[in-house]
């Protein structure tokens, strides 16, 4: 007879309605939810059973001039590949990239970062396809 306790985790699917929440509340409260450290059983070294669905990320907001004064930087790789945008041009064209950065930013980097990225599920809309999985909504 094998001592091994196994225990299985049930998943837990936490609703976010970011329609006029600020970017980075939004996002250290994911960033928190991802890595599982608001359940009592937390391990750094393992994967949580979250998974987080934020729906109305066009709606989000920044506050002060960040809108207009933020610049975000990308490269491409090739020299003077060095390309920025105004944080509120960003928002605007792609909300869904600000905000999935901005979460990533807060994780951990580590081998877990792309598997906690992977439950994050981003929708402009109110609509997504994960009404039956849903057990948890947060504001």
């Amino acid at each position: 007879m094998s001592n091994n306790k196994t225990k299985t985790k049930t998943e837990n699917w936490i609703h976010i309605d970011a329609e006029g929440l600020t970017l980075g509340r939004v996002s250290s409260n994911v960033a928190k939810y991802l890595q599982g450290k608001d359940s009592p059983d937390y391990v750094p070294h393992q994967l949580s059973s979250n998974f987080v669905i934020i729906t109305n990320v066009n709606k989000i907001k920044v506050t002060g001039n960040k809108s207009k004064n933020k610049e975000i930087f990308s490269h491409s790789g090739y020299m003077g590949g060095l390309k920025k945008e105004l944080l509120g041009d960003l928002l605007e064209s792609n909300p869904k990239k600000v905000l999935r950065n901005s979460i990533k930013g807060m994780l951990p980097k580590n081998k877990l970062t792309d598997k906690l990225m992977n439950r994050l599920k981003l929708y402009e809309g109110n609509n997504h396809p994960h009404n039956a999985q849903i057990k948890v909504v947060k504001e």
